[in-house]
Order: structure tokens, then C-alpha cells, then sequence
């Protein structure tokens, strides 16, 4: 397989104007191949040679009352704290502990300010009063925070193979309100989405690509990343991309190919009541 170049799209800094003109000229998020997809029930019996995993995000130091269904991989897009503070980080990772998955995987999202270097150095310089509790935070209370994530593995622009699927992790979204982990679209973003080898089999990423479960109802607005598309769709191709971040955006969805997954646990005013989502997927046949 060829190693096919992703450029910076021609829409690129306006997915609502992108998805109309792919959509009209390309058919690119229509039915057959484009649709919905229902959860499956969580007593559904796993088929034989399958791995169950089991998909939560934004859950904002919100797990409480959050009902756990049976799998075997549990994977987190990022949210998990409201500012990264390392209580909250100890708090979710105490939860990790309790959950009986034999492997949890970890991304970071842009609430998790501390896991993010390069803006907590400008914080300090700065922009003092925008997060006091995270501001008079000491170098060293947050310099290693992700170590305080024993319970999982934590990826960030990085990879894991568990039970023989290839799993990649980034943290990285669109820019909005200056929070972690963003970027402004275009060549910002891409140059992350490059990092992303091909023959993975699932991608996480804290935001969605433009079109799938990225429509902002209250904006009247598509916000998914159009490189993050183009490069799950022409280069990298996962069976399952899985994210969060657009609260909103809840639900399954698949292109023909790959099945899209926004697993945001919070709703829009941060109630943690979407259902953890369910996935089966066939064991990839050892080489």
C-alpha cells in the first residue's frame, strides 16, 4: 500500500461549509455506506473470537453513578478530569482500579491542563486568573501527572498493542477557547495526524473528524476536523475510530469501513447519562 500524502483541505478552517460541499458533490456522508448504527444491548452475548471493548468519554470526575457493562478493553477519550488537577487525576484513577477490564486505555482531552506542557508554561506567564486552582499549582505537583495514571495504559501521540489490535492515541483538537491540548486547524493539526502510523486497527482521538457525531445543534454547526477525516478515511483506515468531546455528538456511526464512535458520557450540561457504548470486533488473525 502506497503511502498516500494528506494536504491541508481547501475547507479546512470551515467544516460546516466542508461537509455541505462534500456532501453535494461527493455524496460523501450519504446512506448506503454513510448511516447510523444502534448500540448493541449490553447482555448481547459475545461472539466467539471477538474482543468486547467498551468505550467512555468526557466523564468530568463525574463516574459515580456510571453503570460499567461487561468487556475486556476499556478505552477512555479524554475529559476524564474538569481542569487535570492531580486530585481529580488520583479520583479517576482510583475508579480505574475498581473497573475488572483486563486492559484500560487512556487518552487526555482538553479539560486535562496539566497533562498538556507547552500550556501550562504559558499559564504561568500569563494568563494567571483564568485558572486559579490550576495556576497556583507547583511545578512538581504537576510535572509527571500522568504517572499518576497506574491503572491504565496512557497514550499520547503514541501506540499499544493489546490482544493483537494495534491501538493509537492523540489528544490533540480545533482550537476553542484556548483550553488543552488545541490547535489551530490546517498544517497544525495535520502535522499530528501524520504522526498516526498506518495499519491501526482502532484510533482514538479526544474529538471527532468533520461529519461523523461533530454537529453542534446549538451553533448550527459541524466542528469535526477535515485533515482528521481525510486521514482516517484515505491513509490510516481503522476499523474503529472512537472519540468524544462534542458532547452532543453521542452515537455510532459507520462510513462503510470504518465505524465511527463518539462516547461522550456527559450531555450537553455535564449530566453523566449517555450509556457506556459496547463493540465487538473480531480478533485480528495472528501474522
Amino acid at each position: 500500500l502506497s503511502h498516500l500524502t494528506i494536504t491541508v483541505d481547501e475547507y479546512s478552517s470551515n467544516p460546516t461549509q466542508a461537509f455541505t460541499h462534500y456532501n453535494i458533490n461527493q455524496s460523501r456522508f450519504q446512506p448506503p455506506h454513510v448511516h447510523m448504527v444502534d448500540p448493541i444491548p449490553y447482555d448481547t452475548p459475545k461472539p466467539a473470537g471477538h474482543t468486547r471493548f467498551v468505550f467512555v468519554s468526557d466523564t468530568h470526575s463525574r463516574t459515580d453513578g456510571i453503570q460499567m457493562p461487561y468487556g475486556d478493553v476499556l478505552l477512555h477519550m479524554g475529559d476524564f478530569t474538569e481542569l487535570g488537577l492531580p486530585s481529580e487525576v488520583k479520583k479517576f484513577n482510583d475508579w480505574l482500579g475498581g473497573l475488572p477490564y483486563e486492559f484500560k486505555v487512556v487518552i487526555a482531552g482538553n479539560h486535562e491542563l496539566t497533562f498538556d506542557k507547552d500550556f501550562m508554561a504559558e499559564l504561568v506567564k500569563q494568563d494567571y486568573y483564568r485558572f486559579p486552582s490550576v495556576s497556583k499549582l507547583k511545578p512538581e505537583d504537576f510535572d509527571n501527572v500522568q504517572s499518576l495514571l497506574t491503572n491504565c495504559v496512557y497514550l499520547q501521540d503514541s501506540d499499544v498493542t493489546i490482544k493483537g489490535f494495534r491501538i493509537y492515541g492523540t489528544p490533540w483538537t480545533p482550537w476553542f477557547n484556548g483550553w488543552g491540548f488545541n490547535l489551530p486547524r490546517g498544517q497544525s493539526l495535520l502535522d499530528k495526524w501524520n504522526l498516526v502510523p498506518e495499519g491501526i486497527d482502532i484510533l482514538m482521538t479526544h474529538g471527532p473528524p468533520l461529519g461523523f457525531r461533530d454537529w453542534v445543534p446549538k451553533e448550527l454547526q459541524r466542528v469535526g476536523c477535515v485533515e482528521l477525516l481525510n486521514t482516517v478515511q484515505k491513509r490510516v483506515r481503522p476499523k474503529l475510530h472512537a472519540f468524544g468531546g462534542i458532547h452532543e455528538g453521542y452515537g455510532i456511526m459507520t462510513d462503510g469501513y470504518t465505524t465511527f464512535i463518539n462516547a461522550s458520557t456527559c450531555t450537553v450540561s455535564f449530566q453523566p447519562t449517555n450509556p457506556p457504548i459496547v463493540f465487538d470486533l473480531p480478533n485480528p488473525s495472528s501474522s
